[in-house]
């Protein structure tokens, strides 16, 4: 019995050893090392200098960081509430008999999967203020559109349209999920006591879709919190700053600036708050009934 057991630990060590080394080795190590050189000053040229907490301080005191965190915030209040109303909806539509329900799901869904090098190139075409498709339609109602990407006040709410166009079928699928789980026997007494369709969206779809809708909440708001390659492929963190993000100052201040031990601080301030954010929702699950 004795020797079985050791013999079964060690099939199971053969097993997950290859994948608990590349976790330990890609993965823990790395995030280990973040942690340390948010406490050195490292330029990627000299070895790593210990400075202690001087680059938390120096975050705290950077204008900088402050307007990042904003536009992040920005972006998350824009951005959340919209994939979330538009995902439901879409969500709703397609649950219900329709022609060619089946095609319409696939459709919804293809952006997520595609690229978003490759979604952001085609919307930052589409945004283009003298040739993009956007500004023509707008045109033909005798209304002049934006300058979009190159302006600071609609720069970001064209990162927010572009993210919740390819992001929507992610939240759709999730939904619909939910919805499925629902009784149809729900409605059907609703539509005797004479309910109508929004009434038992707002009464029988919504309270019965809580937990799903505050998973979706929980995972666009991590999402956007890490938002980068839309921003870093449409702008850049332009124009005149208003786009930078915390994930794109990260990059920046990592590999175009080489401040490696200020750009871990500041990642691991980002975590910190994703950490937060986990942790409340979380919680706010195991509430529900």
């Amino acid at each position: 019995m004795y020797e079985r057991g050791w013999r079964r630990y060690g099939v199971i060590a053969l097993f997950l050893g290859p994948s608990v080394i590349g976790l330990t080795a890609f993965t823990l190590l790395p995030i280990l090392s973040s942690l340390g050189l948010s406490f050195t000053d490292w330029d990627l040229l000299r070895p790593p200098a210990f400075v202690g907490l001087s680059n938390y301080r120096h975050l705290l005191g950077d204008p900088e960081f402050w307007r990042t965190l904003r536009n992040t915030v920005t972006f998350l209040v824009g951005y959340v509430p919209l994939v979330l109303t538009t995902g439901l909806l879409v969500a709703v539509l397609l649950n219900a008999s329709i022609p060619f329900r089946q095609v319409f799901r696939a459709m919804y869904f293809v952006p997520v999967v595609t690229s978003w090098v490759a979604v952001a190139l085609v919307w930052k075409w589409l945004f283009n203020p003298v040739y993009g498709l956007i500004n023509s339609a707008i045109g033909t109602l005798g209304i002049t559109g934006p300058a979009w990407l190159f302006d600071p006040n609609w720069a970001m709410v064209a990162v927010i349209l572009t993210s919740v166009w390819k992001d929507t079928g992610f939240v759709m699928v999730i939904m619909l999920a939910g919805l499925q789980g629902i009784p149809r026997e729900y409605y059907e007494a609703a539509s005797i006591d004479g309910a109508s369709r929004p009434q038992g969206l707002f009464h029988i779809t919504i309270p019965l879709l809580a937990p799903t809708l505050i998973f979706c909440l929980s995972i666009s708001l991590i999402g956007a919190f890490q938002v980068f390659d839309q921003v870093y492929v449409m702008t850049e963190g332009g124009p005149a700053g208003a786009t930078m993000v915390l994930v794109e100052r990260v990059v920046a201040n990592a590999f175009s600036y080489s401040r490696m031990g200020y750009a871990s601080a500041m990642s691991w301030v980002l975590f910190l708050l994703i950490f937060v954010v986990t942790v409340f929702f979380y919680r706010i699950r195991r509430w529900q009934p």
